[in-house]
């Protein structure tokens, strides 16, 4: 399932967001841990690629759109989760954004604070209700 490799995605960027060394062994004991198929590992590296390749244009989208305080203040869970679905959202074509959006949310419900789902989702739907 795309939401577990998302999830796997989400794991890795977090880790990076630390100093962590994601490299291929770290990313693919990820994936083994999560079960991951051969294409949800695809998946998974595909989103975790374009994060490490654009980070920093993401980080800089990101801050333009959470003006109230500095993109360095919001939680690490959080940015981690966002920074994957921006990726998806500019780089992948095949995946609605909507999608993207609400996978995020979910991963926000998940691992972070409880007012972060509304968080994440109000941040990323003003990258997709222009």
């Amino acid at each position: 399932m795309r939401s577990d490799a998302r999830e796997a995605a989400f794991r890795i960027v977090f880790a990076s967001l630390f100093g962590g060394d994601c490299n291929e062994r770290f990313r693919t004991k990820i994936y083994k841990k999560a079960e991951l198929s051969e294409e949800e590992s695809a998946f998974a590296e595909q989103l975790v690629s374009l994060v490490f390749a654009h980070g920093e244009e993401l980080k800089s989208r990101l801050s333009e759109k959470v003006t109230r305080f500095a993109e360095y203040r919001i939680f690490p869970v959080d940015r981690a989760i966002m920074l994957v679905a921006l990726a998806e959202i500019f780089y992948v074509d095949e995946v609605p954004p909507v999608v993207s959006v609400s996978e995020a949310a979910a991963l926000a419900r998940k691992y972070s604070a409880e007012t972060s789902a509304n968080f994440v989702n109000g941040v990323l739907g003003g990258f997709i209700n222009k």
